[in-house]
């Protein structure tokens, strides 16, 4: 009661070995990392904002803040490029080819739960995904000259998987109709919808198939039938027929003048 030191972390007397740290007494068993509670007593421990951690903790938290990975075989920081071997990251010098028994960098490749350099899994024929870089076992999709797993090749903008549906091609990327309609598709002039499918251009304008029709009698037209311009619409000729002669010659002379005007150069002054 006079002289034995208290533990920081339970409260009790020490009897016995004590530990000293962090300007404290403990038990052997109660200095623990403040993470993965694991006893420090005789591993040593780091200092990490004020907290006692063991080194795979500290190492952790420090790649954490440092944006890199901590090496799943000595639980030290990956200061290069990492190797991922079955989904956790590692310092690839700790591995050798399973074919040549080369000492492995990053580019190595995971095949049938075996590590291989790329040379060697390059020889086997193994198809490697587009996104993932990783190799593909299974079903393989073959789009934009390259190839894929199924689940990774996905729209551009939605990531849904195209699953075997039509998609289309921009610029390298590939989209689903829906969102290529969104965003490169024509907008009808008539419906202002995007067009699905056919596009009729007249009247330098765009036209869903089903909204091309004339403006009077709403009869479908298509390119191949006669028609006219109204008021920026189209009319058939049967019906530009049955109107009244004055109006067919204020018409006939407003395109006549629209015409000349393109014809008069332009004057600079």
């Amino acid at each position: 009661m006079l002289f034995a030191p208290c533990c920081h972390q339970c409260g009790e007397f020490i009897i016995g070995r004590v530990i000293k740290a962090m300007n404290n007494s403990w038990h052997p068993d109660c200095f623990c990392c403040d993470i993965c509670q694991a006893v420090l007593a005789d591993v040593g421990f780091v200092k990490n904002a004020g907290r006692h951690l063991c080194r795979p903790c500290h190492n952790r938290e420090k790649a954490r803040g440092l944006g890199k990975y901590i090496c799943q075989k000595c639980h030290a920081i990956i200061e290069e490029q990492p190797l991922i071997f079955k989904n956790d990251p590692y310092h690839p010098d700790h591995f050798n080819c399973s074919n040549c028994g080369k000492e492995l960098t990053a580019e190595a490749r995971e095949l049938k739960g075996e590590l291989f350099c790329l040379p060697c899994h390059d020889k086997m024929g193994v198809p490697i995904c587009g996104a993932c870089r990783r190799p593909i076992e299974g079903r393989v999709v073959n789009a934009m000259g390259k190839q894929w797993h199924v689940e990774h090749f996905v729209c551009a903008k939605c990531e849904k998987p195209f699953l075997g549906h039509r998609h289309y091609e921009r610029k390298g990327l590939a989209y689903c109709e829906t969102h290529y309609n969104q965003l490169f598709g024509d907008v009808c002039y008539h419906c202002n919808r995007v067009i699905e499918g056919d596009v009729v251009s007249a009247l330098n304008k765009a036209w869903c198939v089903t909204c091309f029709s004339c403006s009077t009698c709403n009869t479908k037209l298509t390119l191949k039938d006669k028609f006219v311009e109204i008021d920026l619409r189209p009319v058939c000729k049967h019906c530009y027929e049955h109107m009244p002669e004055e109006l067919k010659r204020r018409l006939a002379r407003r395109e006549r003048d629209a015409k000349e005007r393109k014809k008069k150069p332009a004057v600079c002054l």
